[in-house]
């Protein structure tokens, strides 16, 4: 089988896509067919080295798979050859197999296709657990959704707008404002000025009738995050989710205190990793809603698999709306 492998970090470019063995479960792990793969913006990052977790090189990156169950170890139960599946790992994606544990593996819904569910895993997993657990989103507030053309943002403005929330959309590009309004958003903020520290609150206060948001979702950082702040509600809630602008900010502690507001941090590989029960719930919740209609899976580029490296260089620059995804196989 073919798999990429990141020799020594770099640009995309760097990585070297070679042939291999074909892989065989272990105890308690599974061995997946992959069709397609997610790719996301901290996949940039572990290529680059530059991600907080990364493991011995060489390696295989990637984060997320859809596929058919090609074996089962001893001590599975659940799963079979032949289902088709949704599977999240810290690395291990970005190849024609892949091994995989149970408890982060999810059986498709019937008519999910395997490009379409790659979108609906670690993005969505991502937003779900920064507006429910981090911000305690409740029904009737405002959300600020930054980098809201991204894949986390679209998956924000979708499952708050499911929440019964409105939706702030925060935008770079012209061509984004329509995008974002497709997808649920109730008014659209253009954030590419250069100086945002007073305008991005007006422009809030202006769209949400004289008030502030209730809650913002930040995976942009850098000045976004000041600004943020600023046009956050009394009692409002900002839960950082990464730094795509590559400013890591601070925050000065009064600011906290005079506005009664807070700010949160949300890393989703920990629930994946500590709290397995709250992700296979959360992944229901979001199967339950594609279903319903409220979500629908914000794929807007395929690529080849040998195009992988073009898809993580565009990624890394800003160039793709929604989620983009890797066809590795056929497994129809």
């Amino acid at each position: 089988m073919r798999a990429y492998r990141v020799v020594e970090f770099g640009p995309p470019s760097a990585l070297q896509l070679g042939e291999s063995d074909d892989l065989t479960p272990g105890e308690g792990k599974i061995v997946v067919d992959v069709a397609a793969a997610g790719v996301n913006f901290p996949d940039t990052l572990v290529v680059s080295g530059r991600y907080q977790i990364l493991p011995e090189r060489p390696f295989t990156p990637g984060k997320e798979l859809a596929g058919i169950v090609r074996a089962v170890g001893t001590g599975v139960s659940g799963f079979a050859p032949g289902d088709r599946v949704l599977s999240q790992v810290e690395h291990g994606a970005f190849a024609e197999q892949a091994i995989v544990d149970p408890a982060d593996t999810f059986r498709l819904p019937d008519g999910l296709g395997f490009a379409e569910a790659t979108a609906l895993g670690l993005v969505y997993q991502t937003a779900y657990f920064a507006l429910h657990d981090r911000a305690n989103l409740c029904g009737g507030e405002t959300v600020l959704v930054g980098g809201a053309a991204g894949g986390v943002g679209v998956a924000a403005i979708q499952l708050a707008k499911a929440a019964g929330a409105r939706v702030l959309a925060a935008v770079r590009k012209p061509d984004q404002v329509t995008f974002v309004r497709a997808h649920g958003a109730d008014a659209v903020i253009d954030v590419s000025g250069t100086d945002l520290r007073d305008d991005l609150r007006a422009r809030v206060f202006a769209a949400n009738d004289g008030r502030g948001a209730d809650v913002v979702l930040d995976p942009v950082g850098g000045q976004f995050f000041q600004a943020a702040l600023r046009a956050l509600a009394w009692r409002g809630r900002l839960v950082v989710i990464g730094f795509a602008s590559g400013d890591i900010p601070a925050v000065k502690a009064n600011y906290l205190l005079v506005k009664n507001i807070s700010v949160a941090g949300l890393q989703w590989s920990d629930y994946r990793e500590r709290t397995p029960r709250l992700v296979a719930e959360a992944q229901a919740d979001i199967f339950r809603l594609w279903r319903s209609g409220a979500v629908r899976s914000p794929i807007t580029r395929t690529f080849a698999f040998e195009d992988l490296p073009a898809a993580l260089d565009l990624i890394e620059r800003g160039g793709i709306r929604g989620k983009a995804a890797i066809l590795v196989r056929d497994a129809a």
